[in-house]
C-alpha cells in the first residue's frame, strides 16, 4: 500500500496541459529524424574476411574502428539486420557515461575488490572517445558536461548528502531553476552528450574510411560453426565473429535468458526561446537524472530542446521487440505531467517527439562478455542502458578475446562472471512485474526497499528501471 504520494502527484498539472503539449507530436526518435545518414549496400553474394561483426549499432560499429585501428592488415566486414543504429543505438538520450558498471553503488556491490580500477577504465574509456572524436573530426555534438543527480524527495536527500559535491536546495536551484529539486550530487568529469545518431554516422564513416565493408538490411540467420554466418543472400565466412546484436535474438542459445529486452519511453521538445532557457537556468547544459528507483533522465540538445525520458520500464509478455510496444499513450503521458512539474515555468512549450525503444536489460545491470565455439565467436551484451561509452569498452573486450590476449581488461571480475538468467516464461513476466510494482512502493514509501527486494539485493539479482 502506498504510505504517500510523490511530488509528481502531488503537483500534477492538469491533463489539459499534458495532452495538448503532446497532441502534434511525432512518434519517431527525434535523433534518426533530424540526423539521416549515408546508406550502405545489402550483401548480395558470398564473402570472406578475417572478421565479421553482426549488428550495426554502438557495440558492433566500435569494434569495426577498433578491429582496424589495432590491425589496419585485418579485413573486416559488418552485418545489420536493418539500417545503422535504427535501435537502441539511436533511441537513447544521448548520456555518454564513463561509468561501466550502472554507477557506483552497483560496481561497489558487485565487485568491490576491483571497483577502483574499474572506475579508472571507464574514466580512460571517455576520455578516449573523446580523443577518437578530436583524431577523426567527428561531428556529434560533444559536450563534456557532467551532470547532476538529484533529489525530489526528503529521503533522498540524505543519499546524497554525503558525497563530497553536494549541493543543498538553494545551490542546485541557482544552477537549474526546478521547485522539485531538494539537494543534488554532481560529477563534473565523467558524462558526456552526444548526438547518437551522428555517433552512429561518424563511427560508420570512419570504420568505412579504415577499409570495413557495411552492409545494411543484411539480416544474421544463423551461425555454421564457428566460422561462416548465413544472410539471405550471401554467406560471410570469417576466422573470427563478433555478436553485437542487443536485444534481440542472440545467434548463440546459451544467451536465449541472460537478457530480457525493457521498453524505455522518452520525450523531446520544441526548441525553446531565449527567455524560457533563462526560466530554467541550466547554463552548465549537465545532465541531470532523479534518484529515485524510478528515476527520469533529462539534458538539453545541441538546439536547445529538453529530451525528457525514463521511469516507466515496460517488459511484455514473451520478450517480443515490436514496433507495437512503441506507442503507449500511458507512458507519454506520465511523462509529460512529470516534465511540467520539474518545470511548471515551461507550461505551453510543446513536444515534437516521443519514441521508445528496446532495452537490453540483465539482471548485474551491466554488459557482460564471453566467447563460444572455441573461442572463435565473442559476444557483449546486457548494456542495460548504459551502452553509449561503454560498447567502446566492450569492442575492445571482445577483440582481445577473439585475439587469444591476457590484458588488464580481460583478467577483470567483471569480464570473466555471466549474470544470473532470467527465468521463463511465463516466470520471467510475473518476476519482472512484481520487481517493478515493488520499485514503485518502494518509492512511496520513503524509498524503504521491501523483504523481496532486499532478497534479490543480496542475491546480486533485481532489475532498475
Amino acid at each position: 500500500m502506498k504510505t504517500h504520494s510523490t511530488v509528481f502527484e502531488r503537483e500534477a498539472p492538469h491533463i489539459d496541459i499534458v495532452r495538448t503539449a503532446l497532441a502534434q507530436s511525432r512518434l519517431a526518435p527525434f535523433w534518426t529524424n533530424s540526423s539521416p545518414h549515408e546508406s550502405y549496400p545489402a550483401l548480395s553474394e558470398d564473402l570472406d574476411v578475417d572478421l565479421v561483426i553482426v549488428g550495426g549499432g554502438f557495440t558492433g560499429l566500435w569494434t569495426a574502428v577498433r578491429a582496424k585501428e589495432r590491425n589496419p592488415d585485418r579485413s573486416v566486414a559488418l552485418i545489420e539486420s536493418h539500417r545503422l543504429g535504427w535501435a537502441a543505438s539511436g533511441r537513447n538520450g544521448g548520456f555518454c557515461e564513463a561509468s561501466l558498471t550502472h554507477g557506483r553503488e552497483n560496481g561497489l556491490a558487485r565487485w568491490p575488490r576491483e571497483y577502483a580500477q574499474l572506475e579508472q577504465m571507464g574514466l580512460t574509456n571517455l576520455d578516449e572517445i573523446e580523443q577518437t572524436i578530436t583524431r577523426y573530426g567527428m561531428d556529434v555534438e560533444f559536450e563534456r558536461t557532467g551532470a547532476f543527480a538529484v533529489a525530489v524527495e526528503e529521503h533522498q536527500v540524505e543519499w546524497l548528502r554525503d558525497d563530497p559535491s553536494f549541493l543543498d536546495r538553494e545551490a542546485i536551484y541557482a544552477e537549474v531553476h526546478s521547485p522539485t529539486y531538494l539537494g543534488a550530487s554532481f560529477d563534473a568529469h565523467g558524462t558526456a552528450m552526444i548526438n547518437p545518431t551522428k555517433l552512429v554516422n561518424e563511427l560508420a564513416r570512419v570504420a568505412a574510411s579504415l577499409g570495413v565493408q557495411i552492409f545494411e538490411e543484411t539480416p544474421a540467420l544463423g551461425l555454421v560453426g564457428g566460422s561462416v554466418v548465413t544472410t539471405p543472400h550471401g554467406r560471410v565466412t570469417a576466422r573470427k565473429i563478433a555478436l553485437a546484436t542487443n536485444a534481440f535474438r542472440s545467434l548463440l542459445k546459451r544467451n536465449a535468458l541472460r537478457t530480457v529486452p525493457v521498453y524505455d519511453y522518452v520525450l523531446m521538445t520544441e526548441p525553446l526561446t531565449d527567455a524560457q532557457l533563462a526560466s530554467i537556468g541550466w547554463r552548465s547544459r549537465a545532465g541531470i537524472a532523479d534518484v529515485a528507483n524510478q528515476f527520469h533522465y533529462y539534458r538539453l540538445s545541441a538546439d536547445n530542446r529538453i529530451l525528457f525520458g525514463g521511469y516507466d520500464a515496460v517488459y511484455h509478455f514473451g520478450g517480443r521487440v515490436s514496433e507495437a510496444h512503441e506507442d503507449r499513450s500511458e507512458s507519454f503521458e506520465r511523462l509529460a505531467s512529470h516534465f511540467f512539474t520539474t518545470f511548471p515555468q515551461l507550461v505551453g512549450v510543446t513536444f515534437t517527439h516521443r519514441w521508445a525503444g528496446a532495452i537490453d536489460t540483465c539482471s548485474r545491470f551491466c554488459a557482460f562478455f564471453g566467447t563460444a565455439r572455441r573461442g572463435r565467436v565473442a559476444y557483449a551484451l546486457g548494456f542495460t542502458g548504459l551502452g553509449v561509452a561503454a560498447t567502446r569498452f566492450a569492442a575492445d573486450v571482445m577483440l582481445d578475446l577473439l585475439d587469444g590476449l591476457t590484458t588488464e581488461r580481460t583478467r577483470l571480475t567483471m569480464v570473466r562472471s555471466k549474470p544470473m538468467p532470467f527465468p521463463p516464461e511465463p516466470l520471467a513476466s510475473l518476476a519482472i512485474n512484481m520487481v517493478r510494482r515493488a520499485l514503485d512502493r518502494a518509492d512511496h514509501n520513503r524509498g524503504k526497499r521491501n523483504l523481496f527486494l532486499r532478497t534479490l539485493d543480496f542475491f546480486g539479482l533485481g532489475f532498475d528501471s
